[in-house]
């Protein structure tokens, strides 16, 4: 029977009504105590390894180590995903993140760390969060089913941000006052609560059926994505946004303080911005559906191209800081659209490898974009180079939307 048109469609639940699944509870205060850790381990590592080295393109190459991986292996870590039982292995590789954390930290301390060390730690993290994220992204609906999958991953993006808000604002305090070092410590001592978590959850017993065929899953996931219009699109816009815009966090603490004249206080401010921003761009895409879902993707990272390039005309640290909130709020609606698009469309059997593709998109394109704007940066300079960024970001969202409304 057709709708009422004189009837308006049910309310959206609130975000909080999330909560009632008790697995997501234990879930969300874990992961948001983890995050604020790993936040602060990501401005340490990078004051850290701008103090030992003064270099933009030491940056870009931590940050490749730290992120390539994802690039090169995701497609794995989301075919073991879609086969074992995933709150177990979760509880491996967040314990092998504490085991990374803690050693950076005792490095740190004793005063012996140099930057082959942190290259080192930076692709052993890498290689844990080609299999981590993935499995974390396809988790989601183990935990609250699929009537509540859109809600809860607003809110793992909201969370998320929550995170990007409070972790660099401590962690430039904590710097400033007692050393990188301690944002180590704190980082490793914050896994702690999310292993707890997964280890109280109690979830069904996963049941993986297919034969042992990891070639083949690979491929089918590869097709799964590429014959899916929605999900290619969305992918395309935001490889291209990671890989050309994504990096200007990398090239933040350069910025901060040749360009803005600022310190690692206010590196640690203008990251908190950055969350904040964030954090805007995850609640405004808990309110999107149907087709404004849909364009979401592309109107995102033109948004994104076009603030960016802003950005990196201004000299004047308060400028910056406002400029920093729509840059970090459309890159954030770019993301998490594309994430809602993408986990709604897919199978479940699909699942992790589909997820993996995203990773790779989203998290995966960004290693390379840190290497070639770091090299960029270390001869044109970083204002020029986020400039470059910006215009192609603003120029790939135009050139996506266009295509994905070509006739078929």
């Amino acid at each position: 029977m057709p709708s009422d048109p004189l009837i308006p469609p049910p309310a959206r639940p609130p975000l909080w009504h999330i909560f009632r699944h008790r697995n997501y509870r234990l879930f969300f205060s874990g992961q948001l105590l983890s995050l604020m850790g790993s936040w602060m381990q990501t401005i340490g590592q990078a004051w850290l390894v701008y103090r030992l080295t003064e270099s933009p393109l030491a940056l870009g190459f931590i940050g490749f180590l730290q992120q390539g991986p994802v690039f090169f292996f995701s497609a794995l870590g989301g075919t073991i995903a879609d086969r074992v039982d995933r709150r177990k292995l979760l509880i491996f590789t967040q314990s092998c993140f504490l085991l990374q954390a803690a050693t950076l930290a005792v490095l740190a301390f004793t005063g012996v760390a140099e930057i082959w060390h942190v290259a080192a730690l930076a692709l052993f993290f890498g290689l844990l969060n080609a299999v981590d994220v993935p499995t974390r992204q396809s988790f989601t609906v183990e935990m609250v089913g699929r009537e509540d999958l859109q809600s809860a991953i607003a809110l793992n993006s909201v969370m998320f941000n929550m995170a990007r808000v409070v972790g660099p604002s401590v962690a430039g305090i904590t710097i400033a006052a007692v050393g990188e070092a301690w944002c180590f410590a704190i980082n490793a001592v914050s896994y702690v609560a999310v292993l707890a978590s997964l280890i109280l959850m109690q979830t069904a017993s996963a049941r993986r059926t297919q034969p042992s065929r990891p070639l083949q899953d690979l491929i089918e996931g590869f097709r799964y994505v590429t014959h899916h219009r929605e999900i290619r699109a969305a992918l395309l816009a935001l490889a291209i946004s990671s890989f050309a815009g994504g990096p200007y966090l990398t090239l933040m603490p350069v910025f901060a303080e040749q360009v803005l004249g600022s310190d690692s206080a206010g590196y640690g401010l203008l990251m908190t911005t950055v969350g904040a921003g964030a954090l805007l761009g995850a609640l405004a895409m808990s309110r999107l559906s149907g087709e404004r879902l849909k364009q979401a993707p592309e109107l995102a990272a033109i948004s994104f191209g076009l603030w960016m390039t802003a950005l990196s005309l201004t000299t004047n640290f308060w400028v910056a800081m406002v400029l920093i909130l729509p840059t970090a709020f459309s890159l954030m609606l770019q993301g998490s659209s594309t994430n809602i698009i993408v986990q709604n469309a897919v199978d479940d059997r699909m699942r992790g490898r589909v997820m993996a593709y995203y990773t790779m998109s989203f998290l995966g394109m960004m290693p390379f974009g840190s290497l070639a704007a770091g090299t960029l940066a270390h001869y044109i300079g970083v204002p020029l180079t986020l400039t470059c960024g910006g215009i192609l970001c603003a120029l790939a969202g135009a050139a996506t939307w266009r295509l994905r409304r070509r006739p078929r």
